[in-house]
This record gives structure tokens, sequence and C-alpha cells, in this order.
């Protein structure tokens, strides 16, 4: 028993961890509430967790400021999911930290399987090895260019899959990275500049970031494949339906919230029904992150 613990830790919906790590969480408090389904509405997270100074939550609810003022008592926020920004996060971030409550969550943990992923899916299309091909005869990527938007942890990983693999790879982000670009003889680009010219566009940026628009999506072009890496849309949606009625455009996600419900069905779109950042491996890794926040912030109260 740890001597350190929480007096109620609740998990206001599912934490998306194996059953053996909810239940190491659960060790860090006196009282647990782990609910198993998604909360309707604010009045009912605020009714699950009013008591608790404890909150651990995945990447569905929103924890904004009428909650955290409705819940004295929280003094600890665990996201069970990526944490890149205040602004990207589900979590009222600024606000709590007003409020003195602490806010972590985790980075790098599922970023392999999202780089084989982009290697899978483009494969199977250039090389039709599934439900289309891109061109009239197989591809390789070799010599393709490919523009990568977004140079954190996941664009950089996926940057130098691409490029192992022989694609010319490019790319635009809000910092320049002088080390990739000598790595991996990777130009840099403004952003319509980048559209303008390549063949491939892969978007790796935080939720809730919006780049790609309609002005964006007419210097794409006819012919071009756009493949969305973040978990929810970095593109204006109705931009892109209207871009995807153009002769040869793919539009790919891992998920149906990374594409857009509204163009998820069409037989260009190619939209999985799982998160390729949550394997089984990922999985851990994230488990592991989130035990080693909580404790950390017992440690130091």
């Amino acid at each position: 028993m740890h001597k350190t613990r929480f007096r109620k830790m609740v998990a206001i919906e599912p934490t998306k961890l194996l059953s053996e790590w909810d239940e190491k969480l659960k060790t860090y408090a006196e009282e647990t509430v782990f609910y198993e389904d998604i909360p309707s509405d604010e009045a009912e997270i605020i009714r699950r967790i009013s008591d608790a100074d404890c909150v651990m939550l995945s990447f569905t609810s929103f924890i904004n400021q009428t909650i955290l003022e409705a819940c004295p008592n929280i003094r600890y926020i665990g996201m069970c999911c990526s944490l890149y920004s205040p602004e990207s996060a589900n979590v009222d971030i600024l606000t709590a930290e007003k409020m003195g409550i602490v806010v972590t969550g985790i980075r790098d943990y599922g970023d392999e399987g999202v780089r084989e992923y982009v290697i899978s899916e483009l494969v199977r299309l250039l090389q039709g090895r599934g439900e289309a091909m891109w061109k009239d005869e197989p591809m390789e990527l070799t010599g393709v260019k490919v523009g990568v938007i977004g140079m954190g942890t996941v664009g950089s990983l996926v940057s130098e899959a691409l490029h192992f693999f022989g694609a010319e790879v490019s790319y635009y982000s809000r910092t320049r990275k002088p080390e990739l670009e000598e790595k991996l003889t990777m130009a840099y680009y403004p952003l319509n500049d980048l559209l303008a010219q390549v063949d491939i566009v892969i978007t790796a940026l935080n939720k809730n970031v919006i780049l790609l628009e309609s002005e964006q999506f007419q210097k794409i072009g006819p012919g071009k494949i756009v493949m969305n890496l973040s978990i929810a849309p970095s593109h204006d949606v109705a931009a892109l339906a209207d871009w995807l009625e153009l002769p040869g455009t793919y539009a790919f996600s891992d998920t149906v919230a990374g594409i857009g419900e509204a163009v998820a069905a069409r037989t260009n779109v190619f939209a999985g029904d799982h998160s390729a950042g949550l394997t089984s491996m990922a999985k851990v890794r994230l488990a592991q992150k989130v035990i080693k926040n909580v404790e950390t912030f017992l440690a130091e109260d």
C-alpha cells in the first residue's frame, strides 16, 4: 500500500488502459470509482467528481471552467491521453492552474504504431493491394514527393520512415528543424508553397489545429493524397469534401473522428475504426507514464 494516497479517485470515462493498469491506479486512492461509460453532459461530470480530489479521463470528455469551479476538492487531473498544449487539451488547463490544480498528460507513447500505419496504407494504395490503386500502374514510394505538415515527434518519425523508403520528403512547421533538414536532406517551405509541389500531404498536428481550408485544397489540386494523423480533423471537412470530388484524390485517417463523419463513407476515403497509436504495446507505455505522473504528484504533494 502506498504511503501517500488520494482520498477519492474518479475516472469519469473509460481510461482505455488495460484492466490490470486500472487496478494498479486504484491502489493510489482510498476510494475509487471508475465509470465505464461516457458522461452525457457537464451536469453528469459534476455529479461524478463533486467530491473527488483526483480525476482521471481519456480524450473523449471535456472538463471546462464551469466543471472545475463546481468541484473545489480536485487537486489532480490525470489525462490518460496525449497532452501537447493547453489549447489542444480536453481540460481547461489555464483555469486549473489558476485554481492550483495540477494537470498531467502523456507524450510519445503511440508514435511507433502511427509510423507503421502511414507506410502500410500508402504502400497498399500505391501498389494497389487494397480496394484502390492510386495510378494506372503500381508504384513505389521511391521518388514520390511527400509534404509533412507538423514536425513534432510524429511528424519526425514519419518523415524518417518515408525517407528510408526513398520518398522525397519536404515539410512545413511553425519552427524550422535544421538538424532534421540536414539528416534527411529535407527542404522547408511555407505552407501553400509546400502544398503546390507535393503528391502526398500528411498532417501531424495537435488536436484542434486546422490548417487545410479551401485555399489550401485548391493548392493541392487533383490526383493527390491527403492523410491526417491527428485525433481530430486538421482540415475543414466541407473543404475536404469538395476536394474529394476531384479526380484521383484520396484521403486517409486511422479513425472516422480524424477525417470527419461527413466524408468517411466515400469510396475514396479510408478511415479506420481504431487508433493506430493504441496498440497493445502503446497501451503499456501509456499506462506506465500515467502511473509515473500519479506517483510524481503524490511524492511532491
